[in-house]
This record gives C-alpha cells, structure tokens and sequence, in this order.
C-alpha cells in the first residue's frame, strides 16, 4: 500500500485504507455542505452507511499520530481504574487501560481533545498516553468494569409488552441508539431486564443457554420451565461478563464452572441471587437462582399444612429436645419449610443456629453459618463446633453422610431440637435412610421425633378457574381414588397465569410422628412396608391422600397430585388426563 501524507484529510485516508469510494466521498462533501448544523464529515460518512465508526476513528487516529486499539475486556488492568471516578469514566467516554511507572495508558474516542488529556493527567498525577477507541468498544468495555455489590434495578419495560423476539431485538437497537441519554449500556440494561421479569414472574431460576443461532433464556416458574426470550448470539459473551461481575467472579476464567452471589434491589426490596455458570461446547451456560423472600412463604401457616398436621408440626418444632426430619426430593420446599419452622421457634430467649450451603435467606435472631468444604469447614465439622456455641435450636441444611447423621442424632440427645433434611421418597423411608447410614436403630428411635415428608404441586389459577367433567373412559378410575369425576376444577388459561391453567404452588405432605409403638418398631428394625402400615393406622396421611384432598378442595388439579405423588398406574392415569382434558 503506497504512502500517504502526514496531514491528509480525513476522506483521503479513508479512500486510502478502502473503506470509502471517490464517489461516496463527493456525496457525503456535498452533504456536508449543504448540512446547516455543520456537522462533521466523519458523522455524514457513519449516517450514509458508507463507514463504520471504528472506520473513522482509526483514520483519524492515524492523522493524529495516536495508536487505533480494538478494546477488550483483558486489556484493562482493574487497579488503574480507581485512578478516575466511575462517573468521570461514563460521562467523558475515557477509560484508564493500564499503568507502567508514571505513565497512564488511556482510551478515548475524541483523541484529539487536549483539554480532557490535561485533564485527566491532572487528576490522576500521570503522564497520558492516549489510545484512540470507538465509542461503540469504549462503551462494550464499560459493561465489564467493577461496579457496586448492591445493583439497583428499574423497570425497564412495562407488562403490555410485544412478543419476546421483537421486544429484545427493539429494545437493544433502540438502547444502542439513545444509550447516551438512558445511562447505561445495553448489556446493563439487557441483564436488569432479565432479573426484573424473572421476579416480577416470581421465577426460582433463570437458565441463560447459547444454542446454534441465539441466546436462549428460560425461567423456572412454578416448577417448570418456559421460555422467557431470544437474544442476539453476539451478546452472549458481554452478558456472562456482566453477570460474572455482579457476582464476583472471574471473568477471564472461561474453562471452569464458577459460583457467585449477588444482591440486588427491586422495587425497593432486597433480591438475592446465586449465580452458576458451566462451559459447554457451545460457550457457558448460566443459572441464576432468584432467592425473593417476598415471594417465598416463610411462615408455616403459609405452607398449605392441613390444620391438624400444622398443629402436630408447629408442636413438634417447639420441642425441647430431639429431631425433626423434613424429606423429599431436591426442589421440593425443604429448606422452606425449614426456614419458616425456624421463624416459628426464633426469638431473643434463644439461640437459634443454623448450618447451611448455601445461605439462602436471612432471618433476624437467627445466628447462621456458611458450609466451606475446600477449607475443611463440612457440615459435620461445622455441627461439632456448633454444639460448643450453646445453641437452643441447631438447623442442619442436609444431613450426607455418616458423620453428620451420628453428631446430629447426638445433639438431640444431649437436649438439643435438632432440624435437617434428608433425600428420601416418603417419611418412613427416613429411618431406614439413617440406618444406611449406619445409624444404630436404638439411637434413631430415641431422637427422631417427627419426620415430614414433602412435595410441590402447581396450583389452579384462581383468575381463570372452572369446573368440568372428566372423561368418561376415565371417570371410575377418579371414583376409586374418592373423587367426584363430574366435578373437578382446573384452569382454563389466561394471561395471568401465561396460559398454563396454574398460578403458584402448595405443598403436600406426609407426617411421620413417632410414637411409642412406632419407636419399638423401629428398634426392632423392621421393613419400611411395615413401619409405613404401622404409622398409617397410627393417623399419619400418605402423599397421595393429603393431595386428593386439596383437590378436592379445588387448590390443584388431579393431575398434579398423580404427577408428583402417585404410583405408575397413578402416572398413566395423569397423562390420560392430560391427553382427554379439553383445553
């Protein structure tokens, strides 16, 4: 490529370079001209779409003598931004790369602006070194920098919304566009907005996955997933990023999975969220999980209990001494069970200790502890150490293994109310849990005092809620179960509800209370069949027969209750429901 004077025009090195023709240069001069507000041929050039802006720069940059760099997120070294207020940095679109010695490395998109060199070398006490950037990459960067721990996050779109494709597509070019005047960046905006909608639902979890052509998310409502919207594939890397800042993570790490926690604030309340990302084959996939106590029933009245179990449960929490079990599988509403029983017993007579991983949620008068295996800190550990605290009441987030079972069981003993959880199907299958764990049966009897067993079903959305028949081929099959197949209740679909027919969730549950005959058995070690016969004829209410109640009180639908509680038969009859049900 030939040589090109010093003090060529703008246009000439533009032609020089090949990013512009003679005749489009002609045009936008004539245009240039004829422009009463005298704006600049380097505006004309990006407006007409004959450059792009990093085009322009770059030239200019040359005519300048100043290097022309690409920016990205791993050219800035994070101590040299402290040397400029984050305020100062957005407001004059200059950002601090890198520090050697005394002199400052600095990005700007108006290099040729002495004053604000001065400047800056004014308040930093550096010598400047400027690097030319476009304000499109200066901007990109700036997504990345460290930021508060605390966000605050606005509405950004209101409920009568467009369909998701066209709404995202809208608003980031429209954010792309008038980002100057909103103040924040498009990355900013686009990650608050999915934290904002995913509350706003009252989503459990967000799942932001790249696929072949876009960035998929989806958020968990209600125990399902659904799709939230579709984002452009290029921002996926700016968005991680993001989300790995606000979390405290490590965003130049792309190969390991990482953990962060992030608070933020909405609608004037506290939000918790725990961030999650693993690398797939096509880039990292991130779950943030939305901790939202407003939305979250911490009190046990709350729960869905039928009155006679909440009595029995709110007793058993209030005892001196001994172990309250709550079982099911992982997402089933343990650890809010455990939280609201914790709420329930909690107050300045007492010491209340909790061992948790993680901390899901803050309670008052509530002294609780963080699980750290890499250090050593297991909830074992942990609970040995715990019981030289003096605690009143200890609450176990899972008992795993052996170790735990036994310094659990011995806490009770030594007159302490223990509560944990364990991974089983029903109560009775607790106990035999334990003694997997090579738990002596003798010692289980004499702890265990309670043990509740839990699931989640969806229930009907009381804005759309009908009654109807079911179908014929299927109603003796509902008889024998003790419903009514002429009158069942289920949701028709509307737009509160996303058209699912449910709106939030009630728990069903199983309580297990150990009795003294039920403490012989369980020395004697007998089968869980038996155990689970005994403690039936004793008063306790199957699963299944807790949810068939509150379908019959109209709170869910039979299908749900066969889904998450029944047997295979009981499976076949929720899908042949399904298929028949009009909707």
């Amino acid at each position: 490529m030939p040589l090109i004077a010093n003090d060529a025009p703008l246009g000439e090195r533009l032609i020089h370079r090949g990013y512009l023709t003679r005749g489009q240069l002609e045009t936008a001069l004539q245009l240039q001209r004829e422009d009463v507000s005298r704006r600049l041929l380097g505006e004309i050039l990006v407006e007409l779409e004959y450059c792009t802006e990093e085009h322009i720069v770059e030239c200019l940059a040359m005519s300048l003598g100043v290097p022309f760099a690409r920016l990205d997120a791993s050219l800035y070294d994070p101590q040299s931004l402290s040397l400029l207020q984050r305020d100062y940095i957005e407001q004059n679109m200059v950002v601090p790369l890198f520090c050697v010695f005394d002199r400052l490395t600095v990005a700007m998109s108006e290099p040729a602006n002495l004053f604000l060199v001065d400047e800056v070398s004014r308040l930093t006490g550096k010598e400047v070194q400027v690097v030319a950037a476009s304000v499109r990459d200066i901007r990109r960067l700036l997504t990345t920098l460290p930021d508060a721990k605390v966000f605050v996050i606005d509405d950004l779109i209101e409920e009568e919304s467009q369909s998701e494709v066209t709404l995202i597509e809208t608003a980031v070019q429209d954010i792309t566009e008038i980002e100057h005047v909103a103040g924040q960046s498009p990355v900013i905006r686009l990650v608050n907005h999915l934290v904002a909608t995913a509350v706003n639902e009252g989503a459990s979890d967000i799942h932001i996955e790249p696929t072949e052509r876009s960035l998929r998310v989806r958020n968990r409502v209600d125990g399902l997933l659904h799709k939230a919207m579709e984002i452009p594939l290029h921002l996926h890397a700016g968005i991680t990023s993001r989300i790995k800042i606000m979390g405290a993570m490590d965003i130049s790490e792309r190969r390991l999975p990482q953990d962060g926690r992030v608070h933020v604030m909405l609608n004037g309340r506290k939000v918790d969220l725990r961030v999650s990302t693993f690398p797939s084959h096509r880039g990292e996939k991130t779950v943030i999980r939305v901790l939202d106590t407003h939305n979250t029933a911490l009190q046990l009245k709350e729960l869905g209990f039928a009155e006679d179990v909440l009595a029995r449960v709110i007793s058993g929490v209030h005892a001196p001494n001994g172990i309250v079990l709550v079982t099911g599988p992982t997402g089933s509403g343990k650890t809010t069970t455990l939280y609201a029983a914790l709420n329930e017993i909690s107050s300045m007579s007492n010491n209340v200790c909790t061992v948790e991983d993680p901390i899901e949620y803050h309670l008052p008068l509530v002294n609780q502890f963080q699980v750290h295996e890499r250090i050593g800190l297991t909830f074992s550990a942990a609970l040995r150490t715990l019981l030289r605290q003096d605690p009143d009441v200890i609450m176990v987030g899972e008992v795993r293994d052996e170790e735990t079972a036994k310094t659990a069981i011995q806490a009770a003993l030594t007159g302490h109310l223990v509560l944990t959880t364990l991974h089983t199907n029903d109560a009775p299958s607790a106990i035999t849990r334990l003694i997997n764990m090579k738990t002596e049966p003798y010692m289980i009897g004499a702890a265990v005092n309670m043990v509740l067993a839990q699931r989640l079903v969806r229930r009907i959305c009381s804005n759309c809620r009908i009654s109807h028949e079911a179908p014929r081929n299927l109603r003796r099959m509902l008889e024998k179960l003790g419903l009514d197949p002429k009158n069942l209740q289920r949701g028709a679909g509307c737009r509160q509800c996303r058209n699912t027919g449910y709106r939030g969730r009630v728990g069903l549950h199983e309580l297990l209370t150990i009795t003294d005959d039920l403490r012989d058995l369980i020395v004697a070690g007998v089968p869980v069949a038996e155990l689970r016969a005994a403690a039936v004829a004793t008063g306790m209410i199957p699963l299944l027969n807790d949810g068939l109640s509150k379908v019959r009180e109209g709170i869910t639908t039979v299908t749900e209750v066969l889904h998450v509680a029944g047997d295979g038969q009981h499976h076949t009859l929720a899908r042949d429901l399904e298929t028949e049900e009009p909707r």
